[in-house]
């Protein structure tokens, strides 16, 4: 299969194409680096990028912004940041993609725990994370051609957990290795509609 990653330079990404390389025309995509740019938050970007990457099999996005802060001192224009960002710009990648995919081809789209489990700071990530969630559950009863759309949603990553490790006390971290298996199993599976917790 030819699989488009977006993000494929970033932890998770790296991880996913490494699982899927060996079997699979791997395609990296991103902002600053990979085989082809793109800035999902534009349409005319989006669209470049895959008229010049051609037909595919399957599309994943490991990608997307957010904000982090209270809500207390939140204004707008903060919270506006993951909307155009993971949220609409994931959703672009999806709706403009769907027109690039053989027959029962596939998109992955990425979440996060926090669209289940709230933490502090991070409700712009909880609103965005489960609105990526929603649409790919309805999306999946309207994808024509035997097109298959699914998300992932990781815990925080071993690999970034010095990092955001505080915002995340006492949840277990996931390597991005163990991660990636659950894109593969988007990409390689037949399910559709499907969020794929990783967790633990």
């Amino acid at each position: 299969m030819k699989v488009l990653v977006i993000g494929a330079s970033g932890t998770v990404g790296s991880a996913v194409v490494a699982a899927l390389v060996d079997r699979h025309e791997v395609v990296r995509v991103g902002r600053e680096h990979g085989d082809f740019r793109v800035d999902i938050t534009s349409d005319d970007s989006v669209e470049g990028m895959f008229k010049a990457v051609g037909p595919l099999d399957a599309i994943v996005s490991t990608t997307g912004s957010l904000f982090f802060g209270p809500l207390a001192t939140m204004r707008p224009a903060d919270f506006n940041i993951g909307l155009q960002d993971k949220l609409l710009g994931q959703v672009r990648v999806a709706l403009l993609g769907q027109h690039m995919l053989r027959e029962g081809g596939s998109i992955t789209l990425t979440t996060g725990i926090v669209a289940e489990e709230p933490i502090r700071q991070g409700a712009n990530a909880t609103a965005v994370n489960a609105s990526i969630e929603g649409f790919v559950r309805a999306a999946a009863i309207e994808l024509p051609r035997n097109l298959r759309i699914n998300a992932v949603s990781p815990t925080v990553l071993t690999e970034s957990k010095g990092v955001y490790g505080p915002f995340f006390p006492g949840f277990e971290s996931v390597p991005a290795t163990r991660v990636a298996m659950a894109y593969v199993r988007s990409v390689e599976g037949p399910q559709t509609g499907r969020v794929y917790q990783v967790w633990q």
